[in-house]
């Protein structure tokens, strides 16, 4: 497994709170922490600062994914997941909580609210073409090569 050394900056918010780390020798992701309490209502979303500004290295990318924990349990999860911290921001990181429950979602200062996996980055260059290739799958997309595409349809109708 290859290293990448990030550079990160507390801001007063964070102080005391230990940076992001790995839970366990094999985890892809570190723990993000709330740097300030906040509720997140029922249906609603927050913010929620992290305390923290980073400066990636050239050709990374930081994903901000949700924690399968506080999914599961509460019904909570990043909501533009994955969220991606450019190379060249030096914001604060937040975290866009969404809370799919019926209960309100209490944050407290401390508590892991994401995961932080480090991705590295390919620019891609547009090559505009008169046709593309043809393959066994075409335009088939939504569950087109399952068995889902009958119920997906019927699904959108209703709506």
């Amino acid at each position: 497994m290859s290293a990448v050394t990030v550079r990160v900056a507390r801001l007063p918010s964070a102080e005391g709170l230990p940076l992001p780390a790995y839970a366990t020798s094999g985890a892809a992701g570190m723990d993000l922490l709330a740097a300030a309490p906040c509720v997140v209502p029922p249906g609603g979303r927050a913010l929620v600062p992290t305390g923290l500004r980073i400066a990636l290295p050239p050709g990374f990318e930081m994903q901000v994914r949700p924690r399968s924990g506080l999914a599961l349990r509460h019904g909570v999860t990043v909501l533009n997941t994955p969220g991606t911290v450019d190379e060249d921001y030096r914001g604060e990181v937040g975290v866009i909580l969404f809370n799919s429950g019926t209960e309100p979602f209490a944050v407290s200062r401390g508590d892991r609210v994401a995961q932080a996996v480090f991705v590295p980055v390919v620019r891609a260059m547009w090559e505009e073409v008169a046709s593309l290739d043809e393959t066994a799958r075409g335009g088939g997309g939504f569950g087109s090569t399952g068995h889902a595409t009958k119920n997906l349809v019927k699904m959108v109708d209703k709506e």
